[in-house]
């Protein structure tokens, strides 16, 4: 979306210099500044990031709260969830539903180790560039970690159709440039539900030979739409019925 803007609406002038700020945007919802989250957060406590930029359901709440587990993490730190609620692909759920979506799963959760951000941020789907900027941009908002994910911000060929980014040239591009950011990075686990165990790590659901249940994006809007029950494994129901209200 935001390639796209840069592209088709640029204006024939353009204006250079000194920018005085006389007032704040007027948004659907409040995104607070970088300075105001980071007078939010515990001093001498690592924060580490999540960006998403679609609401959250079981499999996302899962990986964020399990990133405190790993070992470059403080044993006090917190997860600032940081969605982007700007305009996204023409497919995706507008900006101002996915904020309440994220609003009533922050009540609905109540996670004593879990803050909530807004960023009014445009994606570029641009790989592992824009993940870069991703870290940048949560340094500023005082984060000390960020969580990559598999093919952070990628897109598709338009010639082919397939993947235009590796499945993990993010995750190490962002890896081998967090310390000269002064970041880190915390790899996304690879999160599968089992009838057995529940989530678990899907290496360890075939090590065990455990029963994944699967659930696809395309087969849940149609079972959203169509007014079926959702599994309770795959979502939350507050963000399943604030979905619904807005369709």
């Amino acid at each position: 979306p935001g390639s796209l803007m840069v592209a088709t609406e640029r204006g024939k002038y353009y204006m250079g210099g000194k920018v005085t700020g006389l007032n704040l945007p007027v948004r659907d919802f409040v995104c607070a500044s970088p300075a105001e989250v980071r007078e939010s957060l515990p001093e001498d406590t690592d924060v580490v990031a999540f960006q998403c930029r679609n609401p959250i359901h079981r499999a996302h709440y899962e990986l964020f709260t399990r990133a405190l587990d790993a070992e470059n993490v403080g044993k006090t730190g917190i997860v600032l969830v940081h969605p982007t609620c700007g305009p996204t692909q023409a497919d995706d759920i507008p900006g101002d539903v996915r904020y309440k979506t994220y609003e009533v799963l922050k009540e609905e959760t109540a996670n004593p180790r879990t803050r909530w951000a807004y960023l009014p941020y445009s994606m570029h789907m641009a790989g592992p560039r824009e993940a870069i900027q991703h870290m940048m941009v949560r340094k500023n908002y005082g984060c000390t970690h960020f969580i990559i994910g598999r093919d952070m911000a990628g897109s598709k060929s338009s010639v082919t159709g397939e993947d235009f980014y590796g499945a993990y040239d993010a995750q190490d591009f962002a890896r081998e440039n967090a310390p000269r950011l002064g970041m880190q990075t915390v790899p996304s686990l690879n999160l599968v539900y089992t009838e057995e165990k529940g989530y678990v790590t899907a290496d360890e659901a075939d090590a065990e030979k455990l029963s994944p249940l699967k659930l696809s994006g395309t087969k849940f809007r149609k079972m959203l739409r169509g007014g079926e029950d959702i599994p309770e494994w795959f979502a939350f129901k507050s963000v399943v019925d604030v979905l619904r209200a807005n369709a």
